[in-house]
């Protein structure tokens, strides 16, 4: 039998009486992928020479000299200048991941659970297609839409939304982009300050972002700019709003404000963006997906990026899904199909552990019932830590009563570069330079440090 190279070189070249060799023809087929084989001789009897790369070729190879040198992630950055301090006392409230009272991030018993049953259960690795694990993205459906929520549950009794997972929310967040800049969408209307990556996504599929603000230096929503901003809206723009515990600033719409907010998104005929990344981290399950159902229950179309890295600590695994509402049910097919052809060109498939996971606990009371409630530790925690900064009211200049108010992991202290300078290296407490913090790397025995050192700082 012959082997495999000999095949492909009978099918690629001629037979040997019709050769004819010029180091013309061999660069052609060089160019075009074709290698000649060691054993392959010119009518002289000689080895085949290789040619000399041309000149394009050459030029080609230092093409990529032409990148210029990124600035770090200034949040990796910082985690290193933490880990780099040899003090004792120092507080990192940089990197946006939960912690305990006593500074760990633990895998949630459910999910170390969950994962026992899939060492034990799983079978098979092989690939799931674009669309991912579908039945995470249905088992997580009843939590985000609700099941008897008068607000969603003519939607979901129609079959109006259906989804697919991505790695993460910020796949989900790049997906519902895509698919907004793939529908028609070239304007995207966000509450600035944000997420940095919101902007950077927006950037890179060539969205032009229409900022307004999203809160006022008193630390509560700026209202009349969001509705400022849903007056300019239209048809072809879309509006990015967050589901709840806003990244960075923790300041949240209420539920009379989304009643307010969904009606005017309907008569804008902008296309709504809903984040929901932390779901459960403010006033729980239910309370947080308030404004998502709201806004779903007045507009005939929505997408929704979600993100189980935070209420389920699957930060490294990647596990999120965007989720697509339509007026019609048979209109969700064509809209999902372009989802799949965007995911298999940018990840081809999400990675399944976690959403497996997710997916087993979801899928069995207990499990939910252990899930449920270490989430409820998680929020409470925060909020006791929230409690607490509020309780002090002002440090030197910065009043922390409103942080009381706030929700979920962030909130910002404002302060100047050279103050948040001084926070780092006369007191080593570590925060993004933009004053955003992570309550949960607050803890009742460095909390009163804390504030000590914001009041030094701002004297």
């Amino acid at each position: 039998m012959r082997s495999l190279a000999s095949s492909a070189r009978s099918f690629l070249t001629p037979a040997p009486a019709a050769r004819s060799f010029s180091l013309l023809a061999l660069s052609s087929g060089l160019a075009a992928g074709y290698l000649p084989c060691a054993a392959e001789k010119a009518p002289s009897g000689q080895p085949l020479p290789l040619p000399l790369a041309p000149a394009k070729a050459m030029r080609a190879a230092i093409m990529l000299t032409n990148l210029k040198a990124q600035p770090a992630d200034a949040l990796l950055a910082l985690i290193k200048l933490h880990n780099d301090d040899p003090r004792a006392g120092k507080i990192d409230l940089g990197v946006g991941v939960y912690r305990t009272g006593q500074g760990d991030t633990p895998v949630f018993g459910a999910i170390k659970a969950a994962e026992q049953r899939l060492l034990e259960t799983q079978n098979s690795k092989a690939y799931l297609g674009p669309e991912g694990d579908m039945g995470f993205v249905h088992a997580l459906m009843p939590y985000v839409f609700g099941t008897a929520d008068p607000m969603t549950k003519e939607i979901l009794g129609a079959g109006r939304i259906e989804g697919m997972q991505t790695p993460g929310g910020t796949g989900a967040v790049r997906l519902a982009l895509a698919l907004a800049k793939q529908a028609g969408v070239s304007r995207v209307f966000m509450g600035t300050p944000s997420w940095p990556n919101h902007a950077q996504i927006m950037n890179d599929l060539g969205l032009t972002l229409q900022g307004f603000a999203h809160n006022t230096t008193g630390g509560v929503v700026d209202m009349e700019a969001l509705k400022d901003a849903l007056a300019e809206a239209g048809p072809g723009d879309a509006v990015l709003l967050h589901g709840c515990c806003h990244n960075p600033t923790g300041i949240d719409y209420s539920p009379s404000q989304w009643d307010e907010i969904a009606p005017l998104l309907a008569k804008s005929g902008a296309l709504p963006l809903l984040d929901l990344a932390y779901q459960g981290l403010g006033h729980g399950m239910e309370e947080d997906a308030y404004g998502v159902r709201r806004v779903l229950a007045e507009v005939p179309e929505a997408i929704v990026a979600y993100s189980c890295d935070k209420n389920f600590g699957l930060y490294r695994d990647r596990v999120g899904a965007v989720y697509v509402m339509m007026a019609e049910a048979d209109q969700l097919a064509a809209v999902l199909s372009n989802g799949h052809a965007l995911a298999r060109a940018a990840w081809s498939m999400p990675p399944d552990h976690g959403a497996a996971a997710v997916r087993l606990i979801l899928e069995d009371p207990k499990l939910v019932a252990l899930w449920l409630d270490e989430l409820d530790t998680m929020r409470e925690r925060m909020r006791q830590v929230r409690a607490k900064l509020a309780a002090a009211g002002s440090a030197g200049k910065v009043d922390l009563t409103p942080m009381g108010g706030q929700n979920g992991l962030f909130s910002i202290v404002p302060l100047t570069g050279e103050q948040i300078m001084a926070m780092r290296e006369k007191h080593g407490v570590y925060m993004a330079g933009s004053g955003r913090i992570n309550v949960a790397g607050l803890t009742m025995g460095n909390i009163d440090q804390f504030i000590a050192a914001v009041a030094d700082v701002t004297a």
